[in-house]
């Protein structure tokens, strides 16, 4: 039996690697929100450096294994959600020329109105996301466990996340974790539809 992963927090020096598993888990809406991969990844390495976002080191936690890092996930509560979201924001606007700044903004607000409520008092997973080196070991549900722990640590009745309507391996995934389709969001422009899932913490 191979062992499971190590779940940690995030450190400073896991900057990179985390960066290019956010950008990659997704699929293709970082491009499309910062304008190119290389401004994508340079935004989400500046806002791991910067706490209170809902990209920051203080709500992400790595698996390793090998000696490496073999997933991510960013995790917070559903009520830290708004604050998190525009300070994340600013960060990718100061890295951004201002004639791009009104595409970036109405792609920004669209996301937000097309993504599923997650139930109240829940933990949101913003990210989840496992390195195609370490696929099939066990990572990301390793990881979406140590997310239900966290959310029954902080007292949250359930852990919230959401994926793209056509990433039919995510929500096969989800399921067989235990999670459930709360709304399901249909696609608007360059945002596909969106799934949202709910796991609750008790039983």
């Amino acid at each position: 039996m191979p062992d499971p992963p190590l779940i940690r927090p995030a450190a400073a020096e896991d900057a990179e690697v985390v960066a290019r598993l956010l950008y990659e888990t997704a699929t293709g809406m970082y491009d499309i929100y910062a304008g190119g991969t290389r401004r994508a990844l340079r935004i989400l390495r500046a806002a791991y450096s910067r706490p209170g976002n809902s990209a920051s080191q203080d709500i992400v936690w790595v698996a390793e294994l090998d000696g490496g890092v073999a997933g991510v996930v960013a995790a917070f509560p559903v009520a830290e959600g708004d604050g998190r979201a525009s300070r994340f924001l600013r960060v990718t606007l100061a890295r951004t020329p201002p004639w791009k700044w009104p595409a970036t903004l109405r792609i920004f607000r669209t996301g937000a109105v097309l993504t599923p409520v997650p139930p109240p008092e829940s933990l949101y997973v913003d990210a989840l996301a496992t390195d195609s080196g370490f696929r099939r070991r066990g990572v990301a549900s390793s990881l979406l466990d140590e997310a239900c722990r966290l959310a029954r640590e902080a007292g949250l009745r359930a852990v919230a996340l959401d994926t793209a309507a056509t990433n039919t391996a995510a929500q096969a995934l989800y399921e067989r974790c235990g999670f459930s389709v709360t709304e399901r969001r249909p696609a608007k422009g360059p945002i596909p539809g969106i799934v949202g899932y709910a796991r609750p913490t008790a039983g």
